[in-house]
């Protein structure tokens, strides 16, 4: 029969090429349809989140280090679960996700936490378990203060994100790998490895402004695995890299161990040994995808252009101390600026990608970007016209909590905002 069509129809390359295209096009059609209608239901949904935020006040002589926030981010910011089609397409829930954010506003040093507001009762007892002399209050929204970015207006502005540099599986400098942080240690004798960040935020005059932004939620990051080319999640593809690392220092031998099974035998040198052993540790501990962001602002009334620039180039090194050359460090990227000075020659690009930081910081947009941004562009179309696509990343609990933890004693900034003595409780047995 087909041959037959074939000897009554005379098609040429192009139309068969045509008419195979045509018959496919369904498939990427209902693909884009599918993807197109989780968007619209996942905004719908998000739009009816009610928000808070926090702001956190520690007292002067709190004695804790970062592992009490290993524990408040664990009970309280790890939300693991499964959604079903209907949950996750129908009526569009996503996976929480919170903003941890460290502010300086005028050198005045800030510690805030953007939650749901369902969440808001759970949010505050782990941080009252952790630092039971604490303070936590709702605040107004620190960034609505500044106006909307012009290229004519008020402030200079200049922001970024910071990711790995390297794979996720490779973690950054952690508190327990500096020996100052084991237990034992005299909190004045101890090192904060936020005490740098904290000091250079302290540091910064009036009129000029740097806020920092960590958004997370439980790791639901997929990977294509090295060995097994599948679709892993975090845990099973750390394992596969640690094998394919260790790949070129590994002997078989085949039947050789007890009952004929097979056995091998690593040999890792020195310089791998440490970073495996770190990247092992790691998969014992709860994961996040993250994404951080950074602004910082001055007044153009009160500081030049020169000036601004000094914060600008200053403000990239906030994250300098977490780096561990041999293994990972963060790094800059999608920054609010042009290399090139052709590739915007108008300015209207860069005040176009400004406004946009701007807008994604104030709304804690990560996770879940406008259609238009969450899309990676061809590198030729997106040197001339960037996407902003966010690039998330993983940190594990251990990782999370030495970027961003209450200091105790050992920091002295003096704009950092605690409260000058312990809140304690009432007497239980006070008449009414």
């Amino acid at each position: 029969m087909i041959q037959d069509f074939l000897n009554t129809h005379t098609f040429n390359l192009l139309q068969m090429l045509i008419v195979f295209i045509g018959y496919l096009m369904p498939i990427p059609l209902a693909y884009a349809a599918v993807y197109l209608w989780h968007h619209y239901r996942q905004e719908r949904f998000i739009a009816g989140i009610k928000w808070v935020l926090l702001e956190i006040q520690v007292p002067r002589d709190v004695i804790k280090t970062p592992a009490a926030m290993e524990l408040v981010f664990s009970n309280a910011f790890y939300h693991r679960s499964k959604k079903g089609f209907w949950e996750e397409y129908m009526i569009g829930a996503p996976w929480l996700w919170f903003s941890l954010e460290m502010v300086s506003i005028d050198g005045r040093v800030h510690f805030y936490i953007r939650t749901p507001s369902r969440i808001r009762d759970l949010v505050e007892t782990q941080i009252y378990a952790q630092y039971p002399q604490a303070k936590v209050m709702e605040a107004e929204d620190y960034v609505w203060n500044i106006p909307q970015y012009t290229k004519n207006g008020d402030w200079n502005m200049w922001g970024a994100e910071f990711a790995k540099e390297k794979d996720d599986v490779q973690p950054i400098r952690t508190y327990k790998q500096m020996d100052d942080m084991k237990s034992g240690i005299k909190e004045e004798f101890k090192v904060d490895p936020l005490t740098p960040t904290i000091e250079y935020l302290g540091s910064l005059p009036k009129g000029q402004q740097m806020w920092i932004q960590i958004i997370i939620r439980q790791d639901i990051k997929m990977y294509h695995g090295p060995l097994t080319h599948k679709h892993l999640n975090f845990y099973d593809y750390a394992e596969e890299y640690i094998r394919n690392m260790l790949e070129p220092f590994t002997k078989y031998g085949k039947g050789m161990g007890l009952g004929g099974i097979d056995t091998f035998e690593v040999r890792a040198p020195g310089f791998l040994d440490l970073i495996v052993k770190q990247m092992t540790a790691c998969l014992g501990q709860i994961h996040f995808d993250v994404g951080i962001r950074i602004i910082v602002f001055a007044d153009k009334r009160l500081h030049s252009l020169e000036k601004f620039n000094e914060l600008r180039k200053s403000c990239r090194l906030v994250f300098r101390q977490f780096a561990q050359p041999n293994s990972n460090q963060l790094e800059r990227l999608n920054a609010t600026q042009f290399d090139a000075p052709w590739a915007d020659p108008t300015g209207l690009a860069l005040t176009k990608i400004k406004k946009r930081m701007l807008d994604f910081y104030r709304l804690r947009v990560f996770f879940h970007p406008p259609i238009q941004n969450s899309i990676k562009y061809p590198s030729l179309i997106s040197a001339f016209f960037p996407s902003g696509r966010s690039q998330i990343f993983v940190l594990s609990l251990e990782e999370l909590a030495t970027i961003y933890h209450f200091p105790g004693m050992v920091s002295e900034t003096p704009s950092f905002k605690r409260i000058e003595s312990k809140i304690a409780k009432p007497p239980s047995d006070l008449p009414i």
